[in-house]
């Protein structure tokens, strides 16, 4: 069940990063390949730190949308509601971004105290 749930964040962390106008600036697969000292688990955590923040960022950007939609219904009218079916579902993505983001840096941090 454990492995279900790493899998499903890993395709929704594709998903997002697949909608990113910049090209990732690191290749993750190979540093997480290479990653042996200490050095590089924290880099690596520094990383998913940084990406969990962006996320957070992204998450409160949506629901500041979504309070506007949702206090401005008579305005929008029927694409109202699917730009709050829409915001809903972004938030819960980059929440659980946001969460996998952190519980990668989490990890990484363990392993660079383990490497010392």
């Amino acid at each position: 069940m454990q492995t279900r749930t790493f899998v499903a964040v890993l395709a929704i962390l594709g998903l997002l990063a697949s909608c990113a106008q910049l090209p990732h600036p690191m290749d993750m697969t190979q540093a997480v390949r290479s990653a042996k000292t200490s050095a590089d688990h924290e880099a690596l955590a520094k990383h998913y730190e940084d990406e969990a923040k962006r996320m957070q960022a992204k998450l409160q950007e949506h629901k500041k949308m979504l309070e506007q939609y949702e206090a401005e219904r008579q305005y929008y009218g029927r694409q109202g509601l699917d730009m709050e079916t829409h915001c809903r579902g972004l938030i819960h993505l980059y929440e659980q971004a946001a969460e996998a983001n952190m519980n990668m840096a989490a990890s990484h941090r363990k392993m660079a105290a383990e490497a010392k």
